[in-house]
C-alpha cells in the first residue's frame, strides 16, 4: 500500500482562498500539516520555495510547490479522488462556475468586506499601522487593477447572492446533492462576509438558503490539521527530490523550448514574477525548476489559465 504523502499548507487563519482549501482538505480526509505564513509581504521563507509567487496560499509536497488554488484543487483531486471535486456530468460547468466565484465574485464580495466598517473589525486588536500595512500591500497587489466602489459592489454582491439563492432553492449544493469545486469556490468569499466581517454579514440576511448552504460547507470542517513551521517546510524541500514528471504532451502556444528560462507571473493580481527553467507545460500547468540557496532543488507548479509565460533570464 502507497503511504499518502505528506501536505504541507501554508496560510494565514483570515485568507478566504486558504478557507477554500482547507474545507476541500476536511472534504476529502486528507491530513495536512499548517504552516502560518504572514498577511503581508516581506515573505522571505516563502519565497524561498516559491521563487517570487507570494499570494496565499500555497502547497508544499516535499520539493514540489503548488501555487494558486485552482491547481492545488486539481493536485487534492489526484491525491484522493473521493469524493470527486468534479463529478460528471457537470465537470466543465463545475470548473467554470468556480473560476467565475475565484475572480468576479471573490473581487466584489472583498470591495464590499473591505469598506471602512469591515476593515475595523478585521484588525480590531491589531496595531493601527498593521490595517495601515494591509491597506498599502493590497493596494501594491492590484496595481493596474480597476477597483470598485462599496456602493457599486453592494449592488453586485445582492444580485449574485440571489442568483445563487435560486440555484439553491431545491438542491442542497449549488450543482446537485453533494459538493463539487463550484461550492468550494463560492463559499470563501461569501465566508469572509459572514466570519470575518461579520459586522456587514447582514447582506447574507436576505437569502436564508444561501445561510443554510453556508452551514452545511462549514460542518465539513478542516479534517485532521497538524502545526508546523516555515523553518520545517524549508528542511523538507531541502531534504526532497522533486516529484517524476509525468510524460505529458508538452503544449506549446510561447514558441518557448522546455530547458527554456522563463519568467512566470498572475495576469491580473499579485504580479510578482517567479524565474526558473521550464520544464513542463501540459494542457493544465506549467512546471518551473529552481535552485534556492535554503531550500535547494525545487519545481514550482503554476495553472495555465490566469498566467502569462515569458522568457526570462536565468536567476
Amino acid at each position: 500500500m502507497t503511504t499518502p504523502p505528506t501536505l504541507i499548507f501554508h496560510h494565514y487563519p483570515s485568507s478566504p482562498f486558504s478557507e477554500k482549501i482547507r474545507l476541500m482538505l476536511g472534504y476529502k480526509n486528507i491530513p495536512w500539516k499548517s504552516v502560518v505564513i504572514p498577511m503581508v509581504h516581506p515573505k522571505p521563507d516563502l519565497i524561498a520555495l516559491t521563487g517570487g509567487y507570494r499570494k496565499t496560499p500555497v502547497l508544499q509536497i516535499g520539493a514540489d510547490i503548488y501555487c494558486d488554488t485552482a491547481l492545488i484543487a486539481d493536485v487534492l483531486e489526484h491525491i484522493q479522488p473521493l469524493p470527486m471535486l468534479y463529478p460528471e456530468p457537470s465537470k466543465g460547468m463545475a470548473r467554470i462556475l468556480a473560476q467565475w466565484a475565484d475572480t468576479t465574485l471573490f473581487q466584489t464580495s472583498m470591495a464590499y468586506n473591505l469598506q471602512p466598517r469591515g476593515l475595523s473589525q478585521l484588525f480590531e486588536h491589531a496595531p493601527p499601522e498593521a490595517a495601515q500595512a494591509f491597506v498599502q500591500d493590497r493596494k501594491a497587489m492590484s496595481a493596474g487593477m480597476a477597483r470598485q466602489r462599496p456602493q457599486d459592489a453592494t449592488a453586485a454582491y445582492r444580485s449574485y447572492l440571489r442568483r445563487l439563492s435560486d440555484m439553491l432553492d431545491d438542491r442542497p449544493f449549488i450543482l446537485g446533492d453533494m459538493p463539487c469545486i463550484t461550492d468550494f469556490a463560492v463559499y470563501h468569499p461569501l465566508w469572509f462576509t459572514r466570519v470575518r466581517t461579520s459586522v456587514l454579514a447582514g447582506l447574507l440576511d436576505a437569502t436564508p438558503a444561501v445561510l443554510d448552504w453556508m452551514d452545511r460547507m462549514a460542518a465539513i470542517g478542516h479534517g485532521a490539521m497538524e502545526k508546523s513551521s516555515a523553518q520545517k517546510a524549508i528542511q523538507v524541500a531541502a531534504a526532497s527530490t522533486p516529484a517524476p514528471l509525468h510524460d505529458d504532451i508538452f503544449q506549446d502556444e510561447h514558441g518557448i523550448a522546455l530547458g527554456s528560462q522563463v519568467v512566470i507571473s498572475a495576469e491580473s493580481f499579485g504580479l510578482e514574477p517567479t524565474r526558473g527553467e521550464l520544464v513542463a507545460a501540459t494542457r493544465m500547468h506549467y512546471t518551473l525548476r529552481r535552485t534556492d540557496e535554503r531550500a535547494g532543488l525545487v519545481h514550482v507548479h503554476f495553472p495555465r489559465i490566469g498566467y502569462s509565460l515569458k522568457p526570462g533570464e536565468a536567476a
